[in-house]
């Protein structure tokens, strides 16, 4: 696995990239040797934010946390991963043999009933829509007019279908196609 370690608003120190190294390192077993993994450190107001991003061919899993200290942050994104990658276990056990899933399993606690109730992926509205082309800014302030978290629209640069979000902070993000 590839590892990029971004630190923003914050210096950090070789003890914490180790430590990323460490813990990410339990997953080199699930993912294959192109998987990437970035992780994102980030001080915001005495709060460090832990961000990690695993990507492995069309799978990606993304976890973030927050907490005063930034090694309990990346504890807890390690457990919200390891859930992630329990929940997918299905998935997974594809790719690699079943022992050695089971073993890496048996080394976090199992999670609660309420986390697993998730296992439901039930469609309750289909909703078609007039998809037209319009710039990213012009989406923008459509998805603000109609009070959405999320607009899908025809992007009239790349002639493609994108979505624009609400992300935290009061910024936006931007979902574009992959070929």
């Amino acid at each position: 696995m590839k590892y990029n370690i971004v630190g923003r608003k914050v210096n950090l120190r070789d003890n914490f990239k180790e430590r990323v190294y460490k813990k990410l390192g339990k997953f080199e077993r699930i993912y294959s040797e192109d998987a990437e993994a970035t992780v994102t450190v980030t001080l915001e107001k005495n709060r460090q934010t832990v961000e990690v991003t695993i990507r492995d061919g069309a799978m990606v899993y993304r976890a973030e946390s927050s907490a005063l200290e930034m090694n309990d942050a990346l504890d807890s994104v390690v457990d919200i991963l390891a859930g992630q990658i329990r929940k997918n276990k299905t998935k997974l056990s594809k790719k690699m043999k079943a022992e050695s899933l089971e073993q890496y399993f048996l080394e976090y606690n199992e999670p609660s009933d309420d986390v697993m109730k998730d296992d439901d992926y039930t469609v309750v509205r289909t909703k078609n829509i007039a998809v037209k082309p319009l710039s990213v800014e012009e989406a923008i302030l459509q998805m603000n007019m109609i009070g959405h978290e999320f607009f899908m629209f025809l992007n009239s640069a790349t002639n493609t279908i994108n979505v624009v979000y609400k992300r935290k902070g009061n910024t936006y993000g931007l979902l574009e196609p992959e070929f």
